[in-house]
C-alpha cells in the first residue's frame, strides 16, 4: 500500500481557529475533509511540551528574529511559542488541551479511519526537561572551559552547569536544546521507554535527524569529547522491535540524510525522507529524477515522498504553477508514502517558522486549488494506493532530438484499470514515444483519458504496444491518463 500523510503546524492551526484554541477545536469538518480526500494519516506538529527556557531563546535569538519578520513582518512577542524540537516532556502541551485533549483528537480520527503521526526527537532535549537536573548523565557534559573555547558548542544552565548543545556534526548547535549521550546505556534505555511511552497514544512517529543516532555519526560529532576509543551502540533496531512487540503495526517514519535513507530501511524504519528525489525535481533534474525512481522497488515502497515541509521552503516559492503541477504528479503517483503538507495545496508562499505560533494570511492561488482537486483524489484512489507502478521508457522521437531525455514516465496498474503519468519535466517543448509494450495488453481502439484536464484521444493499442505513444507537448506539461478499450 502506498499511504498519504497529511501534516499540519498544530499552533498555527489552532491560532487561525481563535485565540485560546485547544486540539478539541479542530473543527470535525476539518478532520471529514481529510477523510474524503482519502488520507490515512495526519501529522499535527509540535504537541508537545515546551518549556519556559526554550520560549525564552526562541524570542531573544536575534538571528531567528530576521525569520519571524520575513514570514510575519507585524509579528509580536507573544507569537513566539518557541520550536517543538525543544521537547522538555512527552506530555500534551497544557494550552493544546493537554494528553486528555489528544485522546480526543485520536478517538475522532479512528472514527474517520485515519490514524495519528507525532513528532519523537531522540537526538536532544529542552533545557527545562527534568532529565538536565535529575539525570545530568544522560547528557554531554562539559566544562567552564568548553563554554569559553567555543561558545557555539556549550551551553550553560542556570544551575551553573556546562552542556552540549543538539547538533549535528555539520553545523553549530540548535541553541534551545542539549545533547544526550548515547555511549551511556542508561541514556538508551530511557529513550526506548519514552517511545513506547508515545506509542499508546498514536499510531506512529515521526523522528526527527534519526540519522544522528548511527554509531559512526555520533562517534564523529560526539566521540572525542565523551569516549574516543569507544564505540556506539546501535540504537534504532532495539528500540522499533520494542515499540513493535507490543505495537506491531506501529509506524516509523525516519526523517533523513546523506544517503542512511536504506541503512535506517535496515534497522526497521516503515519510511525514509525521500530528500534526494525532491532535490533533483526542485533543481530541474529529470535524468537524476529518473535514476531515483528505477531504485529497487521495496527501496522505493519505503520512501516518504514530498515537496515541502515544516523545514523546506513552500514549493510555490521556487517552482511556477507549471513545475508546482508537474513535480506534483510526479510524486503524487510514485511509490512510497505521500506525504503533503498545510497550505501546499492552495499554493501557500510563505514558509511559518516553527517557533511562530501564528502565520500570515495568503489568498489562495485558484488554479492549484484546481489542480490538487483533481489530483489528491487520484492519489487515494485504489490504484493510486494500491496498483502496481511500472518505469516507463521514453524513446527519441527522431534521431537528434534529444528532447526524450526530459521526460518522466510510469504506468500504475490495479484490477484491470490502468494510468498512464507522463511529464515533460523541462521549460520547453519536447517530443518523445512513450514505450508501453510490457504494459499494455489491451488490442484494439483504446481511449487516452486525461484525468487532469478535458483532453481525450483514441488510439490503437497495437501501435502503442509496437511503437510507443508519441507525445508533443510544452515545457511542464503533465498528463494521467486513464487508458481502457474503446
Amino acid at each position: 500500500m502506498n499511504p498519504s500523510l497529511y501534516q499540519i503546524n498544530t499552533k498555527a492551526l489552532l491560532s487561525s481557529i481563535g485565540k485560546g484554541a485547544t486540539l478539541d477545536d479542530i473543527p470535525n469538518s476539518f478532520l471529514d475533509s481529510l477523510a474524503l480526500q482519502g488520507f490515512d494519516w495526519l501529522w499535527p506538529l509540535g504537541v508537545w511540551r515546551i518549556g519556559p527556557t526554550g520560549r525564552d531563546i526562541s524570542r531573544s535569538n536575534k538571528d531567528w528574529h530576521k525569520e519571524y519578520e520575513e514570514a510575519l513582518p507585524d509579528f509580536s512577542e507573544e507569537d513566539i511559542c518557541g520550536s517543538p524540537f525543544a521537547v522538555c516532556d512527552y506530555t500534551v502541551a497544557p494550552e493544546l488541551g493537554g494528553d486528555a485533549a489528544l485522546a480526543r483528537l485520536r478517538e475522532r480520527l479512528e472514527q474517520r479511519g485515519i490514524d495519528l503521526l507525532l513528532d519523537f526527537v531522540p537526538n536532544h532535549i529542552g533545557f527545562d526537561h527534568p532529565w538536565v537536573t535529575n539525570r545530568p548523565d544522560f547528557l554531554i557534559k562539559g566544562t567552564q572551559d568548553d563554554l569559553k573555547q567555543d561558545p557555539g558548542r556549550w551551553a550553560k544552565t542556570r544551575d551553573g552547569q556546562v552542556f552540549a548543545f543538539g547538533r549535528d556534526p555539520n553545523y553549530p548547535g540548535w541553541p534551545d536544546t542539549l545533547q544526550l549521550n548515547y555511549f551511556n546505556p542508561q541514556l538508551r534505555s530511557a529513550v526506548v521507554g519514552q517511545l513506547r511511552s508515545i506509542a499508546t497514544r498514536c499510531g506512529g512517529v515521526r523522528c526527527d535527524m534519526a540519522m544522528l543516532l548511527e554509531p559512526e555519526i555520533f562517534a564523529e560529532t560526539w566521540g572525542s569529547t565523551v569516549h574516543p576509543d569507544e564505540p556506539v551502540p546501535l540504537f534504532w533496531p532495539e528500540a522499533i522491535q520494542a515499540v513493535k512487540r507490543d505495537h506491531p503495526r506501529f509506524m516509523f517514519l525516519a526523517e533523513v540524510y546523506w544517503n542512511y535513507e536504506k541503512k535506517l530501511q535496515e534497522h526497521g524504519f516503515d519510511y525514509t525522507y525521500d530528500k534526494t528525489l525532491y532535490d533533483q525535481l526542485v533543481h530541474h533534474q529529470p535524468q537524476a529524477a529518473l535514476d531515483s525512481l528505477r531504485a529497487p522497488r521495496e527501496y522505493q515502497s519505503r520512501m516518504a515522498r514530498f515537496l515541502e515541509n515544516h523545514d523546506e521552503a513552500r514549493i510555490s516559492a521556487k517552482l511556477c504553477d507549471a513545475e508546482h503541477r508537474a513535480a506534483a504528479t510526479i510524486i503524487g503517483l510514485a511509490p512510497g508514502l505521500r506525504f503533503f503538507h498545510h497550505g501546499q495545496f492552495k499554493g501557500s508562499r510563505v514558509r511559518v517558522p516553527v517557533h511562530l505560533r501564528r502565520g500570515p494570511h495568503e489568498e489562495a492561488n485558484p488554479e492549484l486549488v484546481a489542480f490538487y482537486q483533481k489530483l489528491i483524489p487520484i492519489v487515494n484512489s485504489q490504484i493510486g494506493k494500491h496498483g502496481n507502478w511500472s518505469l516507463l521508457t521514453c524513446a527519441e522521437a527522431w534521431p537528434s532530438n534529444p528532447t526524450h531525455n526530459n521526460f518522466i514516465s510510469y504506468c500504475v496498474e490495479h484490477e484491470g484499470e490502468l494510468l498512464l503519468v507522463a511529464v515533460n519535466y523541462a521549460p520547453y517543448q519536447g517530443q518523445c514515444y512513450v514505450k508501453l509494450s510490457n504494459t499494455i495488453g489491451l488490442k484494439g481502439p483504446l481511449v487516452l483519458q486525461d484525468k487532469l484536464s478535458d483532453a481525450r484521444y483514441t488510439r490503437e493499442g497495437g501501435k502503442l504496444s509496437s511503437e510507443g505513444l508519441y507525445l508533443d507537448v510544452p515545457g511542464f506539461t503533465t498528463h494521467i491518463f486513464s487508458v481502457r478499450a474503446a
